[in-house]
């Protein structure tokens, strides 16, 4: 059985896309460490991306991303202000240097070739390294990315993970979590914190656990303060920061807490809660579009919707609105939608080249449902239910991104899906969960049989839906 941790689920990285720029610079890392001893004698060295990385990777950054992870460029902390330079210099120079040790000849537009129409048997999203040694040795690797950032190396059996860690309370299904909780009296949250001390201490998680929470609170923060246009060529207009405008009357604030107390004391009603609820997803997933820090949730593409509903919880639920961020509340918010997100990556897929836009947007927003039930007091069936209920109104859902990009519809998705996993939330709450119909084992089954179903022009290639019938030219972006 695959063990994964909260910090496997939610990763520090950089937009726009978790499988087709997360994964592929740490494909890069991972190749440029396997080097070990024969980097030095690295001579040429070319990179193929293949299937939905080829169709799609210009939009998403793949290239870049490549480049970022050969230089030994860590996402997590990188100057996201120098990426764009970084990258000029080594096109202009030709020449990269691996792991910022090894110069070698490389020129991007001739070295990472896209190969659009080749795909890989294990994943749509393959690429392979080839390099040649001094002594002619050459040295190939290939790695897929299976969404959410997470790489594996073509035969292994697992992705980048713990995988052999021992866990006190093993999940693989909603059913085996709901007896963990019925045989320790643990809500979900609990489940998970045992688990989590298999990888570190509690104290460690707690810390980990709320830097991705500050990172995704600065996300929305940034998101609301920043204007302009989002790059690309599809001329979107960032709409956040003026929704942030109206909505506290053109006050800018300076820092994150004293931006939440003002939204929270400068009005009221379901429409201006629903108006805010919008504006969190948008800022968020602005700033993925825009090569930012974003925090994978489970992926780039639907990184907006966990933020937009904590954020929601911690500013309008009269519980918890008058005081500083609680910690605990927050961590166990996060436990409980990443073992939501667990499940669905074990059973099913959180990669829009495997299962489409419902592994996106409809796990995230599962993730969040099951989260904030938790937070408000639901038991582990309730949390379940309101799990099952977003993703039920989720199936089906196809990525189509208008020109390969992570804006249209990417980024108005997030703000349904927070909606539906608030909504699902409320209706969980008011519910008696022996008397449903529906489980969320059922669900994640049927999600993984629609995605098999589904065509391939609807799983993140940009070859139907939307991103065939707008009026936009490729080669505008």
């Amino acid at each position: 059985m695959e063990s994964l941790s909260v910090v496997d689920i939610f990763k520090i990285g950089v937009g726009p896309s978790s499988s087709h720029t997360l994964g592929p610079w740490r494909a890069a890392l991972r190749f440029t460490d396997s080097l070990g001893s024969s980097l030095p004698q690295l001579t040429t060295l070319q990179v193929k991306l293949y299937g939905s990385l080829a169709k799609t990777g210009k939009g998403h950054g793949s290239d870049i991303a490549v480049i970022m992870g050969l230089i030994g460029a860590d996402p997590v902390s990188v100057d996201i202000e120098q990426i764009a330079p970084t990258v000029k210099f080594i096109r202009q120079h030709k020449t990269i240097s691996l792991k910022d040790q090894h110069d070698v000849p490389f020129e991007p537009a001739r070295d990472i070739i896209f190969l659009k129409d080749q795909i890989l048997p294990f994943h749509p999203n393959g690429l392979e390294f080839i390099a040649q040694l001094s002594d002619g040795t050459q040295v190939s690797e290939v790695w897929f990315s299976v969404g959410g950032g997470f790489v594996m190396q073509e035969n292994d059996k697992t992705s980048d993970t713990g995988s052999r860690v021992s866990l006190p309370y093993p999940v693989e299904s909603a059913t085996e979590l709901s007896q963990w909780c019925r045989q320790t009296g643990l809500p979900i949250s609990g489940v998970v914190a045992a688990n989590e001390k298999a990888w570190r201490s509690s104290d460690d998680t707690r810390q980990a656990v709320m830097d991705i929470w500050q990172v995704m609170s600065e996300c929305m923060f940034k998101g609301c303060h920043t204007s302009g246009i989002l790059p690309g060529g599809l001329q979107v207009k960032r709409r956040a920061s003026l929704f942030n405008e109206r909505l506290l009357k053109s006050v800018n604030y300076q820092d994150y807490e004293g931006w939440r107390q003002a939204i929270r004391d400068s009005g009221d009603g379901f429409a201006y809660t629903l108006d805010w609820v919008s504006c969190f997803a948008l800022a968020v997933n602005e700033q993925n579009a825009a090569f930012a820090r974003v925090v994978t949730a489970p992926t780039n593409g639907a990184a907006g919707v966990i933020p937009a509903v904590l954020q929601y919880l911690l500013t309008f639920n009269k519980q918890f609105n008058d005081r500083a961020p609680d910690p605990e509340l927050i961590t166990r918010f996060l436990f409980t939608a990443s073992e939501i997100g667990c499940i669905f990556k074990k059973r099913a897929t959180i990669s829009a080249a495997m299962g489409g836009c419902q592994a996106e947007i409809g796990v995230s927003s599962a993730m969040a449902a099951a989260g904030l039930t938790e937070a408000l007091g639901g038991n582990p069936e309730q949390c379940l239910m309101a799990a099952e209920i977003a993703m039920e109104h989720h199936l089906g859902m196809t990525c189509d991104p208008i020109g390969g990009l992570v804006q249209v519809p990417c980024i108005e998705r997030n703000t349904m899906g927070a909606i539906k996993a608030i909504t699902a939330s409320q209706l969980a709450l008011h519910s008696d969960p022996s008397q449903a119909k529906v489980s969320l084992d059922a669900v994640v089954k049927t999600m993984w049989e629609t995605a098999q179903d589904m065509s391939s022009r609807y799983k993140e290639t940009s070859d139907g839906g939307l991103a065939v019938n707008i009026p936009i030219s490729l080669s505008e972006c």
